[in-house]
């Protein structure tokens, strides 16, 4: 049961680290280029806060704050049911689980995240792969909370 989410959460991890080596290495040096005209940049950010910049210069609030989540996010993954219905939501928690981790690596080594992707057709924040998974993971896992996944309560009413 553990065993393909562990491997999962390790490729994913590996990607984002390895798009950030691949911006460290590449992009640092030339700071921007453009990936899509008029759509997205690569540019190369040294982000010490979390989203939008929140607590720059905190580094280890970010830690621990990332390190309580990261254990909450395994307590809740371990508590769930073992129901098929509950096999997305644990998919959503390895994506969400995988961005904390790949990003808490960068604060750990380098002290900063590294960020780089950049969309130019509308003001956003620069970001990078395990950001992608946060969002991606809490935007499904709030729908499969409001939407699909049904309350003992509710369902024992719809039998009636």
């Amino acid at each position: 049961m553990w065993l393909i989410p562990a491997i999962a959460a390790v490729i994913l991890i590996g990607l984002d680290q390895a798009t950030k080596y691949m911006a460290l290495i590449k992009l640092q040096p030339i700071g921007s280029m453009v990936l899509i005209d008029g759509f997205m940049d690569l540019t190369f950010v040294k982000n010490p806060g979390v989203a939008f910049g929140m607590f720059s210069g905190q580094r280890w609030f970010i830690l621990l704050l990332t390190g309580v989540i990261t254990v909450a996010l395994l307590y809740f993954y371990v508590s769930l049911p073992k129901t098929k219905e509950y096999k997305f939501v644990r998919m959503t928690m390895v994506l969400i689980f995988a961005g904390a981790i790949g990003n808490m690596i960068d604060r750990i080594l380098r002290g900063y995240v590294v960020d780089f992707f950049e969309f130019t057709f509308f003001e956003w924040p620069v970001f990078n792969v395990a950001d992608i998974y946060v969002v991606v993971g809490v935007m499904v896992l709030a729908y499969l909370i409001m939407f699909v996944i049904k309350d003992p309560e509710e369902e024992k009413k719809k039998d009636e």
